[in-house]
């Protein structure tokens, strides 16, 4: 079937708001973040069963949450990004290739021979972080192409060569996703949000925004604020909180950070991954496809795109199964699938307003306890 007869996205039209009680777990019970929205979804032999919540403020004096608020959903870009790298090696390769061969900047550097796949990983051996903003802080403007050689050449001790057939030790990296970013979207000939919308949110449906749509469309103030940030001019809202997201793609997307999205939305995209596990979106993705970025990975739980459950102290919380996967966002967002059940839950908050240190051990604690009680309600309770 060719994708442009597929059926529409599912879950598009709004969500019955029947779990306001579960987002106010993160904004009254634990007071982990102002305002706080929430989707559920889940199947049983009665069909799909879905459903909502919001609870408190966009910020303090501002107007309530919704379902359909907008929030920074921070690293919960990084499946976007994965699943996009999946579907662009359908056409052709890329996963398996080296950054080098789409990315000029990363030629001569420590990664030019390592694969997309381990950068996906977190498995290329890079630094968790690099401060590539730091030039807008002495009033320099950024060299893209400076901070995209900064990235590849940002090997850890011990690190050295060209990784083993696995990669290297696990270590959480947004560097790895910002140079994917950019490769992927050199390979797929289109800007990042483009690739992303036209690969991915297209097929989920729903709403999945750059910062720069969203001031397109009006919708700042639908927008929950993040950080109040002076060296950014303040309160920083309808702008992407990742530094160096901001500093290297200002209102774009970038590989690790830079989407906007409502609860249903992030929602729909979990839905979206568990009829591609059935093989049921064969023109999209297939379970076959999916293997590399949700596979089990030697050293810990990372896989490429998605983390797995672990056994202690997971944020998806007692009850969902082992074989969960999911992604966390700085900002206070999250992802979780369990293909069991089956069940999707989507917490979107902007805990790290008006500081990031306000509520860092809040959401922590908020978390596990929002997805035990969404298994709760998922089984009828």
């Amino acid at each position: 079937m060719p994708e442009s007869s597929l059926p529409p996205p599912p879950l598009v039209s709004p969500w019955p708001r029947h779990l306001d009680a579960l987002a106010a777990l993160v904004v009254q019970d634990l007071a982990a973040a102002p305002g706080a929205s929430v989707a559920v979804w889940t199947s049983g032999p009665a069909g799909p069963r879905y459903a909502a919540g919001a609870s408190g403020h966009l910020a303090p004096g501002e107007a309530p949450v919704t379902p359909a608020s907008l929030f920074d959903l921070a690293s919960v870009t990084k499946p976007y990004l994965a699943l996009a790298a999946a579907r662009l090696h359908r056409r052709r390769p890329f996963l398996d290739q080296p950054l080098g061969a789409f990315l000029q900047e990363a030629r001569g550097t420590a990664s030019e021979q390592v694969p997309i796949e381990l950068f996906l990983a977190h498995r290329a051996g890079l630094d968790g972080h690099r401060p590539l903003y730091a030039p807008l802080l002495r009033g320099a403007p950024i060299d893209r192409s400076a901070a995209l050689r900064e990235a590849a050449e940002a090997r850890r001790p011990g690190c050295e060569g060209h990784p083993p057939e696995n990669g290297f030790e696990p270590v959480y990296s947004d560097l790895g996703y910002l140079l994917v970013g950019e490769a992927a979207a050199r390979c797929g000939g289109s800007p990042l949000p483009e690739l992303l919308h036209r690969e991915v949110s297209s097929f989920s449906g729903g709403t999945i925004l750059s910062a720069r749509q969203i001031h397109q469309r009006g919708w700042i103030d639908l927008t929950a604020p993040t950080e109040v940030a002076d060296f950014r001019g303040g309160l920083v809202r309808a702008s992407v909180h990742d530094e160096n997201a901001w500093a290297f793609r200002g209102l774009g997307v970038c590989g690790h950070a830079g989407l906007f999205g409502d609860a249903p939305s992030v929602a729909a995209l979990g839905v979206l991954l568990l009829d591609a596990l059935a093989d049921r979106t064969p023109a999209w993705l297939r379970a076959v496809d999916l293997d590399p970025l949700l596979r089990a990975r030697p050293g810990g739980t990372l896989r490429a795109g998605f983390d797995g459950k672990s056994d202690q102290g997971s944020s998806a919380g007692l009850l969902f199964h082992t074989s969960s996967f999911g992604h966390l966002g700085f900002t206070g967002t999250s992802l979780w699938v369990d293909p069991v059940r089956p069940l999707v839950v989507a917490l979107l908050s902007n805990r790290v307003f008006p500081s990031r240190a306000a509520a860092a051990e809040q959401i922590k604690r908020a978390r596990p306890v929002v997805h035990d009680a969404a298994v709760r309600w998922a089984e009828g309770g």
